[in-house]
């Protein structure tokens, strides 16, 4: 009998642990382990790979990870009352579950984890955007991780995958398409989840790219995708003007027009313009 089959029904669990979730913390369980299953495939072949979960809350997404084949998960934890609920999968799965208490924002995990590392996580709402930023950011390039797969509302995930010209596309679409190949792998509804939220929800598969798609210094084209898209009405003479001097002549040098728009510009043209600024620095 397989470790999962061995534990008792999400549901009980929380029943019997007291686990109510708490808006504060962000949490909404997803108890239908058909469906952490799903995620928990989607992020890949496991069994040669550590995994970071963030936020497992009863969890869920962890018996699916495990379940798969995942040669060990590390699951970092805020609130201390899922602690006992995680012990039992501990237990379930001997020596492939480690359970760290405390706020994923302050914990480095990187002591507890051994490559290749993938990321999978139904992340809690009010921090998720920061991780990813965070994740796809590094100092060095390529990042520990060479996946992640994570849950988010909806709307952040269509601003991860979104192209040029769409509405929801700007800087998380940049950074997430700049050093990874990003796609929606699940789409699912509030009634998902206990207790349901107001937004649906989708999972994100993110891939690590070896070197980013087109050359740029990541803190140039950074201040310059910030900096468009902070007044993205405007045309980007005015909006990038601060950004460099001459910033019309650097615009026209690479193909973009100054009266473009930071959300029709591709990542490709972004790049073009920071090494052409960063060109200008140089000379």
């Amino acid at each position: 009998m397989s470790g999962i089959d061995s534990l008792p029904p999400l549901r009980e669990v929380i029943a019997t642990h007291g686990i109510a979730a708490k808006k504060a913390l962000g949490q909404n369980f997803l108890l239908d382990l058909n469906l952490t299953a799903r995620i928990a495939r989607a992020a890949g072949k496991l069994a040669e790979c550590d995994v970071l979960e963030i936020g497992p809350g009863p969890g869920g997404l962890t018996r699916g990870l495990l379940a798969e084949g995942a040669r060990h998960v590390l699951a970092i934890e805020k609130d201390p009352r899922c602690l006992p609920a995680l012990g039992e999968i501990a237990a379930a799965y001997p020596g492939r579950l480690t359970v760290i208490e405390g706020d994923a924002l302050a914990v480095d995990p990187l002591a507890h984890l051994t490559p290749p590392i993938r990321v999978s996580a139904n992340l809690p709402y009010n921090i998720g955007t920061e991780l990813l930023v965070r994740w796809l950011t590094p100092p060095d390039w390529p990042p520990f991780w060479t996946s992640l797969t994570l849950m988010f509302q909806r709307e952040v995930a269509q601003r991860i995958v979104a192209q040029p010209g769409d509405d929801a596309y700007g800087r998380l679409a940049i950074l997430a398409q700049w050093r990874c190949e990003a796609r929606i792998v699940l789409d699912l509804p509030p009634q998902a989840f206990s207790p349901p939220p107001k937004v649906s929800s989708s999972v994100v598969h993110l891939v690590a790219l070896p070197e980013p798609r087109y050359p740029a210094r990541p803190a140039t084209l950074g201040r310059i995708v910030a900096a468009g898209f902070n007044q993205r009405r405007k045309m980007l003479r005015a909006s990038l003007r601060g950004v460099a001097p001459e910033i019309e002549a650097h615009l026209r040098a690479v193909g973009i027009p100054p009266t473009e728009r930071a959300e029709q510009v591709s990542i490709e043209a972004f790049c073009a313009l920071a090494r052409s600024i960063d060109g200008a620095a140089a000379g």
